[in-house]
């Protein structure tokens, strides 16, 4: 029951787009409606991050859901009822463009979090979500706090595949790059513990922070296409929230079983 509109902001059929607005319907009657909204594409959206997007729109139409999609940039009226948030990596500039908009929207953000909207922020707005990250020029840039996390650059870059091990969600593949070292306090949990790979810092073998519905980590690749269960997760805690049943249809996942394999197969 593969959904048919794009999700380039050109409309196409079974969906209809408008300035920062797409919708995406599923084939024959839905089970649901979900808003989803993508923070700062303009600026946070390097290594792919993108596709995380996609997945999250294509995977909910797959399962029988229609998806209103939603961006927000700064200067942007902050949409309201959203359901599932979801951002990505940038540049230290990038940071910097966004970061007085960021702290603009903390209050409405950390509310929607505590209220258990599923959010999943990586890299760049991963580091901002936490309290704060110190630039190698010595600038700190201030986070919004909802992570119990903290983030200095470091002296390198730690790039190459990584593996996780999760509590609730399996192994988990992905593609790191970045030189900040962050460190979880006692109020964030990790989203997983390093098998292969750096994770937060290269030395206590944390990747990520989990903080009610709420996922941070540094995986690019993009995460979420060789990660279902991860990206059917967001979307199960987004029904839920939006007050409807997440009921699941099957879905072939032999290319993304595939890619998860070789992910792990490569060396770093």
């Amino acid at each position: 029951m593969s959904g048919m509109s794009s999700v380039s902001g050109v409309s196409g059929a079974g969906g209809s787009a408008h300035e920062g607005l797409w919708e995406h319907r599923t084939e024959g009657p839905a089970r649901g409606r979900l808003r989803v909204l993508q923070l700062y594409p303009r600026d946070m959206n390097i290594y792919g991050d993108w596709g995380n997007t996609l997945v999250l729109v294509r995977r909910a139409q797959w399962h029988g859901y229609d998806v209103e999609l939603v961006s927000y940039d700064p200067g942007d009226e902050l949409p309201g009822d959203v359901h599932l948030v979801v951002g990505g990596g940038g540049q230290d500039s990038g940071q910097s463009r966004i970061k007085d908009d960021l702290l603009a929207r903390a209050a409405e953000l950390s509310a929607w979090a505590s209220d258990g909207v599923p959010m999943l922020v990586i890299c760049g707005l991963y580091q901002l979500f936490g309290h704060r990250f110190a630039t190698g020029t010595g600038t700190v840039i201030p986070g919004i706090g909802v992570i119990d996390a903290e983030t200095v650059a470091g002296p390198g870059r730690l790039i190459g595949n990584i593996t996780l091990d999760t509590d609730d969600l399996g192994r988990v593949v992905g593609y790191e790059n970045h030189s900040g070292l962050t460190t979880l306090g006692p109020g964030a949990r990790p989203f997983g513990r390093v098998l292969s790979g750096d994770g937060n810092n290269g030395t206590d073998s944390t990747e990520g922070g989990r903080v009610h519905h709420l996922i941070g980590t540094y995986l690019h690749g993009s995460l979420l296409p060789k990660n279902p269960v991860v990206a059917d997760w967001l979307l199960a805690r987004a029904v839920e929230h939006s007050g409807g049943r997440w009921d699941p249809a099957p879905i072939d996942d032999t290319w993304a079983d595939r890619a998860r394999a070789v992910a792990m197969s490569r060396p770093r």
